[in-house]
């Protein structure tokens, strides 16, 4: 019993193929606004507080350079942006954007131009700590005065005094994170279009492969002519599987028709071939239990009874003879070629049937030598075959004409002609299947079939042209006479069978 097909199940969310195209092309995209926004934010702070670093740098040489003391800086008109700096009323909500401090040997802030340290000078010599650490160092440190983030250096001057310069950099931080916010930002919305554009994408992209699912679903349920579409936009390497696919799928519909068809064909043998040999061996049975019983008590009996069953057995003979030969034909047996004068099997084969049918005229068109490559005996048997299709179906005053020719490309057509009364189309049609034979004749209905499997080894073709009244003619085609050099020993591999068409074939055996 066939078990029952299930459909796959459509393979939705993460475990399918769009899905997981999805989740990659999102996670590459989402790590290189990671790495992009990561270069970005450190190049435009390293800048900025670079920018910074240079200002202070900048004065802290200035005033490291000059041979100032405190007392004289307080006494310069001309830094008088200390004075403005230093009026400015510093609190905790209101962090100055640059802190100038001055600090003694011990680290305590000092008064500037007069006036006391304010808190912002008091927090930032808090924060920088070791002021002499600053001087020695080149690069200001980062320091967090009343929790704002600042720049500091420091430089010293003459008289021992050291200057604590420090720039906030709270606004570079504020940048950076509202840079950091916006390239997020961006970023999630750039993620969400790729999943979109993707998942859309891919569906369209991926339509192929469904029909290429659902074709191969209806062919399993049973729908072997069904094929996978063509797509409107065909990417080059779905296009080539669909290809692919379809021509394996003809091949397996082609191979399973002819497993049917074979199978129907052995069923169908089998049963001849049955019913063929339980006639003789129903006759044979029954004398015997006449025997067995007395019933043949009369020698003309006996010897009559004796004489059915040899008939029979020999028929019986017969039939698995050449039920041998199709099967040896069948499993394309081996063949002893040579080079064969068709011309004279013909000869040879017409003088045998005018022994047997003296009043029958018979005619040879078969003068010369026709040579061919093939299998003397096998020839015999086909050309036996042919005149004793002839000699079972025609009156025995029916002409005969036999011939060879060779064309001009190098292939032999051996000819067997008669002019008897020819077959119907229907009984033509099945001329070669065998146990056929026409109008319930005599015979086994193997002859024809032999000579088709014979022909077949020998990689040629055999036809027949017949009609009611107008007599019938085989024709047997075989390929042009190898060279010597290039005869092989194992027979061709015969052509797909193929029945004869209506009007053009005769009775078997």
């Amino acid at each position: 019993m066939r078990p029952a097909f299930r459909r796959p199940r459509r393979a939705r969310g993460i475990h399918s193929l769009r899905g997981q195209l999805t989740l990659a092309n999102v996670v590459l995209l989402a790590l290189g606004i990671v790495a992009a926004t990561v270069v970005s934010v450190m190049g435009m702070r390293y800048y900025l507080l670079d920018q910074i670093d240079m200002e202070l740098t900048a004065n802290r040489d200035s005033l490291g350079g000059s041979e100032l003391t405190l007392r004289q800086i307080d006494s310069l008109s001309a830094l008088s942006f200390f004075r403005d700096r230093a009026d400015e009323d510093f609190d905790r909500d209101n962090d100055p954007d640059s802190v100038f401090a001055a600090v003694d040997t011990r680290g305590e802030p000092i008064g500037i131009l007069g006036f006391a340290p304010t808190e912002a000078q008091r927090a930032l010599a808090d924060a920088a700590g070791d002021a002499r650490a600053l001087v020695e160092d080149p690069e200001p440190h980062d320091v967090t005065v009343r929790g704002a983030p600042y720049r500091v250096t420091a430089t010293r001057l003459s008289d021992g005094t050291h200057i604590l310069i420090a720039t906030s950099t709270e606004a570079v931080h504020e940048g950076v994170t509202r840079a950091v916010k916006l390239d997020l930002a961006i970023g999630t919305l750039l993620l969400l279009l790729l999943a979109c554009l993707t998942m859309f994408s891919v569906r369209r992209r991926m339509r192929p492969l469904e029909d290429m699912v659902e074709t191969s679903s209806a062919i399993a349920e049973g729908d072997l002519t069904r094929r996978v579409p063509s797509s409107r936009d065909p990417i080059l390497e779905v296009e080539q599987l669909r290809v692919a696919l379809n021509s394996m799928l003809q091949q397996v519909e082609s191979a399973y028709r002819t497993r049917e068809r074979s199978a129907a064909q052995l069923r169908r043998f089998v049963a001849d071939a049955s019913h063929e040999l339980r006639t003789p061996l129903a006759a044979i049975r029954g004398y015997l239990q006449l025997h067995d019983r007395g019933m043949l008590r009369e020698p003309t009996e006996r010897k009559r009874a004796w004489d059915r069953m040899m008939a029979e057995s020999d028929r019986m003979g017969r039939l698995v003879d050449e039920l041998l030969v199709l099967a040896r034909l069948d499993q394309r047996p081996e063949l002893r070629l040579r080079n064969v004068d068709v011309c004279r099997l013909l000869r040879e084969a017409a003088e045998d049937l005018r022994v047997q049918q003296p009043e029958r005229p018979v005619t040879v068109d078969a003068d010369g030598s026709v040579l061919v490559h093939a299998d003397e005996a096998g020839l015999r048997q086909v050309i036996g075959n042919l005149l004793g299709n002839v000699r079972t179906h025609t009156p025995a005053d029916v002409a005969v004409r036999l011939g060879a020719v060779r064309t001009d490309d190098g292939v032999v057509r051996l000819s067997v002609a008669d002019d008897g009364p020819g077959l119907a189309a229907g009984d033509a049609a099945r001329v070669f299947d065998r146990f056929f034979r026409a109008g319930g004749g005599t015979g086994s209905g193997l002859g024809m079939a032999i000579v088709q499997g014979v022909v077949w080894a020998h990689g040629g073709e055999v036809s027949v042209r017949t009609r009611p009244g107008e007599g019938l003619a085989a024709t047997v085609t075989l390929p042009a006479r190898r060279r010597a050099d290039d005869e092989a020993v194992d027979g061709p591999t015969p052509p797909s069978p193929a029945r004869a068409p209506a009007g053009t074939a005769v009775d078997s055996g």
